[in-house]
């Protein structure tokens, strides 16, 4: 069952008047999001190389945002894992439509084997202060069997979260929140240990609200979301004659040279251009919005 969190009434969301409307609709990430709302220089934030996961595929380049500020134990060993060459060649063996692909086996390749990396402890929901902005943008639950939770975006991640004005309550003055499995995110898999995930993710093809604080989010996806629904669907050792695709190569953007790897922008979620944007889009959670990327 999901965990939720207690929320008082939800403030009702302030959202200012659509901006100039270019005279045709602009594409954005990957031609899955458009936009006649202008989106000014200074409304994009540049993603850090650092926290910038390139895998290659034979359908294209996915670029997945990392966020050690919320899962920081899983951040780091996956880019050692990365750095170390695991990931290469790696085959995404259980791909569900709707549901994930999952990948990340890298001694066994059929989802039965890890890295010799130590296990790594759950980091199913994190902390937030006020130094970490969430742009909210909608809420859940509030049925009878469960209490309304506000959620957003943190930058380009959206999460479920308590209202940052009962930080003054808590004794570490932060609030308690968790990332949410919506399409495109990244998140560990494991066994029915907790504290069991080591090389194996997965990445997000629908919404999954069911995995929410049960499995550890680390990253979510920023270029490329549409080459996640290409991969061949099926199970190693389930189906027949399933043969499946691969991430020919993952590496750390920051790792590559400067002229050799791109420079991806998303649309900050504090900005005045993300407020104007989201006003014009209809959608009935979370899940369904995609903040626009940009690759320059």
């Amino acid at each position: 069952m999901k965990t939720t969190l207690r929320l008082g009434a939800l403030t009702a969301l302030a959202i200012a008047s659509p901006a100039c409307s270019n005279d045709a609709s602009q594409s954005y990430s990957d031609g899955v999001v458009t936009s006649d709302v202008t989106f000014p220089e200074t409304a994009w934030r540049t993603v850090d190389p650092e926290n910038l996961m390139l895998i290659d595929t034979a359908y294209g380049q996915i670029g997945v945002e990392l966020f050690p500020e919320i899962a920081p134990k899983h951040v780091a060993q996956v880019k050692q894992l990365v750095r170390d060459g695991f990931y290469d060649g790696v085959v995404f063996h259980r791909v569900i439509d709707g549901f994930m692909n999952q990948t990340g086996d890298g001694s066994k390749g059929d989802g039965t084997g890890d890295s010799d990396l130590p296990d790594i402890e759950a980091e199913f929901d994190f902390r937030r202060g006020e130094d970490m902005d969430v742009t909210l943008v909608s809420a859940r639950g509030g049925d009878q069997n469960s209490t309304v939770i506000a959620t957003g975006f943190y930058k380009s991640l959206p999460v479920a979260t308590q209202p940052i004005s009962q930080a003054i309550l808590t004794r570490d003055g932060k609030v308690a929140a968790y990332a949410l499995h919506c399409s495109g995110v990244t998140s560990m898999a494991r066994t029915t240990n907790p504290n069991s995930a080591n090389s194996q993710f997965f990445l997000m093809r629908g919404k999954a609200d069911h995995l929410d604080t049960q499995y550890s989010i680390w990253g979510n996806t920023v270029i490329g979301r549409k080459h996640l629904t290409s991969f061949k669907e099926g199970v190693i050792g389930q189906d027949e004659g399933f043969v499946p695709d691969q991430m020919n190569t993952v590496r750390i953007a920051a790792d590559l040279p400067e002229d050799g790897r791109p420079t991806v922008q998303v649309l900050e979620a504090t900005s005045d251009a993300f407020s104007n944007w989201i006003s014009t889009q209809t959608y009935d959670d979370i899940c369904d919005v995609q903040i626009p990327s940009r690759t320059l």
